[in-house]
């Protein structure tokens, strides 16, 4: 048996508005808000008592979605400082494909993002940055040249 897609990918955040706004400037767009609790949570997730705030966002196709999560309960847990470098073990980070990768960067950093090294070229084919996004998460933008 085969897969049928990759449904999302699930990022925890400690500031959901902040992280909502920050996607939302990316150009994704907000499917919905929700909150999960209860046994169905805890079962799924292997804690107790999980209280969590959900956002769901998709990309402007419509293939790729984002998953936000705030833990109300238990309270999300650290995983160290934010300015991690980008070779730590673990999510790597999310790739988005843009347009114009200057003005992308341009208006992220008013929501918080922060460029990892520089905007660089790969060879004739694309420009490609890393930056950080909300609560340290390492967002990855490529423009593809001609």
């Amino acid at each position: 048996m085969a897969i049928q897609r990759m449904d999302n990918v699930g990022i925890v955040v400690e500031d959901m508005d902040a992280a909502v706004a920050f996607f939302e400037e990316l150009g994704m767009e907000l499917e919905g808000r929700g909150e999960v609790e209860g046994p169905f949570a805890d079962r799924c997730t292997g804690l107790d008592g999980v209280r969590c705030d959900i956002a769901m966002l998709r990309t402007p196709d419509g293939h790729s979605r984002l998953e936000l999560a705030k833990y109300r309960s238990p309270a999300a847990i650290g995983a160290g400082p934010r300015d991690r470098p980008h070779n730590i073990v673990g999510t790597h980070r999310v790739m988005f494909a843009v347009d114009d990768i200057e003005d992308t960067v341009a208006r992220l950093r008013a929501h918080g993002g922060e460029l990892v090294g520089g905007i660089a070229r790969f060879e004739d084919s694309h420009l490609l940055c890393y930056l950080r996004g909300p609560d340290g998460v390492i967002v990855g933008l490529a423009e593809q040249l001609g």
